[in-house]
């Protein structure tokens, strides 16, 4: 588990400085948004042969849910579907504090300390939900053309 200053650390500095934002040309996109708190956002994900070639997002909301939608950007680019599908698992199950964070989530494990605010959970699954409709639809797309 990450120390709690280097937590916030990587929470602020995603929050402010947002990675892979923008739309992605050609890729629909899924949005959702938490009326509790505000928060709405869309993501994009350019799924070629099995693997996450590009994923963005854009949107508006508090510090925990654009931290979480950036973190989600950079450590699933680059994964097969099923590595993020595992991590996309590990994550909900840090965030719903059914489990302890490990190691394996990297810099995702700032996002640990939501667990104990019920609220807030929404906020930092928020992406993580709007990813998943995205890859079960370039998944049947895919299967639609193979």
């Amino acid at each position: 588990m990450l120390p709690e200053v280097l937590a916030r650390q990587i929470i602020d500095d995603h929050a402010r400085r947002p990675r892979h934002v923008g739309e992605l040309p050609g890729v629909v996109g899924v949005s959702r948004d938490n009326p509790g708190c505000g928060d709405a956002l869309t993501v994009w994900a350019d799924v070629q042969g099995g693997q996450i070639a590009q994923l963005t997002f854009q949107g508006r909301g508090c510090a925990i849910s654009q931290s979480a939608a950036s973190l989600m950007t950079v450590t699933l680019t680059g994964k097969t579907l099923a590595e993020a599908q595992q991590v996309a698992a590990v994550y909900r199950s840090m965030v719903m504090g059914e489990a302890e964070p490990g190691a394996s989530l990297g810099d995702l494990q700032a996002l640990a300390g939501v667990s104990k605010l019920h609220a807030r959970r929404k906020c930092a699954l928020l992406a993580w939900d709007a990813l998943a409709e995205a890859l079960d639809g370039a998944s049947t797309q895919a299967d639609s053309l193979s």
